[in-house]
């Protein structure tokens, strides 16, 4: 059996040592029929560092570059669109602020404003957390609805993040009629909230959406052994303190009512009828695994994350830029 069992999919990595190749053409479909979803995993490390920018930049113009060869029709990232939501010193962990590291995420997938949709997730890293656990975020300052108009064309639901306010942290956007089937692509936040949770189902459960093919976009789910993530769901308080060039971290503090991999395939992936296909980052390296859905429909459940890709430096730069290509022909035949 495949380990990925789609269609195609395809990792493409750019080296930092890119070699120039005189003959260049560009990927096609084999399946006039076909359709393709890019999906873009942790993106922090190209965007801490200053110097690293330039291979996102480089990443998302190559998917501007392919929009009709390949016939994309959705574009995801899985979270992590910053390295830390509340830096303003530097230390050995980059040398841009939270505020850099926003503009410089959503200047890169402005390149596809007006071109293509596009979903971003949230990860651990885009929160900051008080000392209870409650999350807050700068994402709707840099991502929202009016951001990309193809994106509001597609936004058919949203709920609330954790301050009570309306974002697309957690939403749900409809295709219509692709090969006869309507899709609805659902992202819900970094450790959902049980209320996030029950916001999901009864979303995938509406007459309305009965029959689409739901594919379920968030961070931590799956791990590089192909299982569910498990344990508790926690994350960091940034210390006010720099001691030898590093920014103090708390020991990690318990989120509340949140949910990890095993108990967003319990409460919400398996119980429903029509999610078929999940997709997240959060853990480096790649995963895969096949379960069966509560009206025994295959779901096939992705993990990609290039984050760690390529040989680092001492200052812990990425040397190289990875996205994983998904193309759909006819998925009902798998």
């Amino acid at each position: 059996m495949k380990r990925f069992l789609l269609s195609t999919l395809i990792c493409f990595c750019l080296s930092h040592a890119v070699v120039a190749q005189s003959n260049y053409k560009k990927p096609r479909l084999e399946q006039k029929d076909s359709w393709s979803v890019i999906m873009v995993p942790d993106i922090q490390n190209y965007v801490k560092w200053s110097k690293n920018k330039p291979l996102l930049d480089l990443m998302m113009a190559w998917i501007e570059d392919n929009i009709d060869s390949l016939n994309i029709k959705m574009v995801v990232g899985v979270g992590d669109l910053v390295e830390n939501n509340e830096k303003i010193t530097t230390d050995y962990d980059g040398n841009q602020s939270t505020q850099q590291q926003w503009e410089s995420a959503s200047k890169a997938f402005s390149m596809l404003d007006g071109k293509v949709p596009y979903i971003a997730a949230t990860g651990n890293h885009d929160y900051s957390i008080d000392r209870q656990g409650h999350r807050t975020s700068h994402y709707a300052d840099f991502f929202n609805a009016d951001k990309n108009h193809l994106n509001k064309k597609m936004l058919v639901q949203n709920s609330r993040n954790e301050a009570g306010q309306p974002t697309i942290e957690n939403a749900a956007y409809e295709m219509k009629d692709m090969n006869g089937k309507d899709y609805l692509f659902v992202t819900v936040e970094y450790g959902p909230r049980d209320s996030v949770l029950t916001w999901a189902k009864n979303v995938a459960a509406m007459k309305r959406y009965k029959d689409h093919r739901v594919v379920l976009i968030t961070h931590n789910y799956l791990n590089t052994k192909d299982e569910h993530t498990g344990g508790k769901i926690n994350w960091l308080y940034w210390e006010p303190y720099n001691v030898d060039n590093m920014i103090q971290k708390s020991p990690k503090i318990e989120m509340p009512a949140a949910n990890n991999g095993q108990q967003i395939w319990e409460k919400l992936v398996q119980p429903s009828s029509n999610i078929e296909m999940v997709l997240c980052g959060h853990i480096s390296g790649e995963g895969y695994r096949k379960d069966k859905n509560s009206s025994n429909k295959s779901v096939h459940q992705i993990l990609f994350d290039a984050q760690s890709m390529g040989v680092a430096t001492g200052m812990a730069m990425v040397a190289m830029a990875g996205y994983v290509f998904l193309n759909f022909f006819l998925m009902e035949r798998l």
